[in-house]
This record gives C-alpha cells, structure tokens and sequence, in this order.
C-alpha cells in the first residue's frame, strides 16, 4: 500500500438491525435547514406559573421573534408562559401570532377572553368541549408542535404534561429548546 492513499477502517454492521441505526445526517440536515431559514414557525408553550421577570424575558423573546417575521403559534393563557407570548407577538406584530385553544373562546376564563380581543388567528375546538381542560390541553399541545418547525417550552422539572409535550416535539423531529425555570 503507498503511503499517499488514506487508511481506512471498515467496521461491520451486520449485526445491527438497520431499523434501530437513526439517520442523524439527515436529521442534523433537517434541523440545520430549519434553523437558518429567514422566518418559521415557532411554538412557544409553557408554565402558567411564573414569576414577572420570566414573563417579560418571554415576552421580549416573543417580540424579537415575531418582529422578525416568524409566525408565534402558542395557547391561550391568562397568565404565565401564554400570556406572555400573546402579549409580545402582538406588539410585535398581531399577523404573526396563531393561538390555538384546547377548547372554545367561551369556555376561557373571562381574563383570557379579554387577552384574545384583537388576535386575528385563533383557532378554537368545540369538538373538545365535553372532554376536561387537562385532556383538552394535551391535544392542543401537540396540535400547537404539529403546526411548526420549532419548538420553545419554560417548564420546572416537576411539569409532566410539558415534559410529555418536549418528548412529542423530538419525536416529530423539531428543533427544541427548553428552559428550565427552577
């Protein structure tokens, strides 16, 4: 062998079920593409109980990525994570926000209802308005990670159903970003 040709090492794979080897080229492909797109879809989800200052870091987030053309698809929520999305989106730019309810307007709280009135893209399932909110909201987190590329979620480390929502999102195969807030 001339010392110009490169070595190489061959390692068998007979013995590895090809439907157990993941192709992270082309996941690592897609989330590259995904990421340096000029605008996307971006789901933003999270706890309902945050402290002010973790509000106004959201909102601020929200803001700077619907000025920026991105499409904010987040849930409704009178206070928390939600709110705050809505809150940012629409001063960014209200035709860059989709807020998808578990269930109908009328069956939000009177405070989320009034958080809607401007919000020219929402979409309401009365189709679940038998079913219990906590229900209702799993279906709607996973109608909310479904309709975009990216996917952002605040949770604690004791928040199951978020936790449930990061591991669908990485399933499907989006670009997750978590923040931890305790």
């Amino acid at each position: 062998m001339s010392e110009d040709k490169e070595k190489s090492i061959m390692v068998p794979l007979d013995d590895v079920p090809s439907d157990d080897v993941p192709d992270t080229a082309d996941q690592l492909a897609h989330e590259l593409a995904t990421i340096q797109k000029s605008s996307k879809r971006i789901a933003i989800i999270g706890s309902r109980n945050l402290p002010i200052t973790h509000q106004q870091i959201i909102e601020t987030l929200a803001f700077a990525l619907a000025s920026q053309g991105n499409v904010i698809v987040t849930s409704g929520g009178s206070s928390g994570t939600n709110a705050a999305v809505i809150r940012g989106s629409m001063k960014a730019n209200p035709q860059n926000l989709k807020v998808i309810l578990p269930q109908t307007i009328g069956q939000q709280p009177s405070d989320v209802q009034d958080q809607l009135i401007g919000v020219p893209n929402i979409v309401e399932h009365s189709d679940r308005a038998m079913m219990t909110l906590a229900d209702a909201s799993r279906i709607c987190n996973r109608e909310i990670i479904d309709d975009a590329q990216q996917f952002i979620c605040f949770l604690s480390h004791t928040s199951g159903t978020l936790h449930k929502a990061v591991g669908y999102a990485e399933e499907t195969h989006k670009v997750v970003t978590v923040f931890y807030l305790d």
